[in-house]
């Protein structure tokens, strides 16, 4: 969680380099605990989401509220790790003050939970990719083996015929192999591929043999 913490401290100081040279220049280029406070009451007068609001609560121990905006005033101390943090002075710890922020650097995803749970999600994402290219290369080496096993198993069966049946009981043990490294719902449509292209296989060699 820790690291994630610092991606994502990251990222919103990524956007506020963004940010600061836009619409709301007056407040974010040169940023002080005041120009910070009233560029965050402007930004809460405009349909503040959930997320928001509970974090505006968090922080300044009172809910959001058009009519109390001078007891907002008094809240200007509470800005100072975010000056700090955008002049690069300071590390942020509070939670709360990393997200609000967010918020007026407009840091989307946001608050934190929300970016943590992307980076899970995605991070999974990358986990399940990487599981299924190894499957498919060691898909690919066990078909290079099964391939040398009938080649050397139709050189054998011209001095034993009665061993023509090993060609597919290597198929079943193959598809078999197969299906313990994938997932179980691919299991049946990659057996059946197998078995098939083993036995092609088999008949290649049989043809080739006769």
């Amino acid at each position: 969680m820790h690291h994630t913490l610092e991606e994502y401290k990251k990222a919103i100081k990524i956007k506020y380099e963004t940010e600061k040279e836009g619409e709301y220049f007056d407040y974010l280029y040169s940023p002080s605990r005041g120009k910070l406070r009233d560029l965050c009451w402007l930004i809460f007068e405009n349909n503040p989401t959930q997320d928001d609001l509970n974090v505006f609560r968090n922080l300044f121990c009172l809910d959001f509220d058009h009519t109390k905006k001078n007891k907002f005033k008094e809240q200007k101390d509470k800005f100072r790790p975010i000056e700090t943090f955008f002049k690069g002075e300071t590390d942020p710890l509070n939670i709360d003050a990393i997200n609000l922020a967010a918020i007026i650097v407009d840091f989307q995803p946001r608050p934190f939970k929300k970016f943590d749970k992307k980076c899970r999600i995605e991070e999974a994402k990358q986990i399940e990719i990487a599981d299924k290219a190894n499957a498919v290369v060691e898909i690919e080496e066990e078909i290079i083996v099964v391939e040398r096993l009938v080649e050397n198993e139709n050189e054998e069966s011209k001095e034993h015929p009665e061993k023509g049946n090993t060609f597919f009981n290597l198929a079943a043990i193959f598809s078999k192999k197969i299906g313990q490294k994938l997932y179980p719902r691919k299991i049946i449509t990659i057996t059946i591929g197998a078995v098939a292209l083993v036995s092609s296989a088999c008949l290649y060699f049989v043809q080739k043999k006769d």
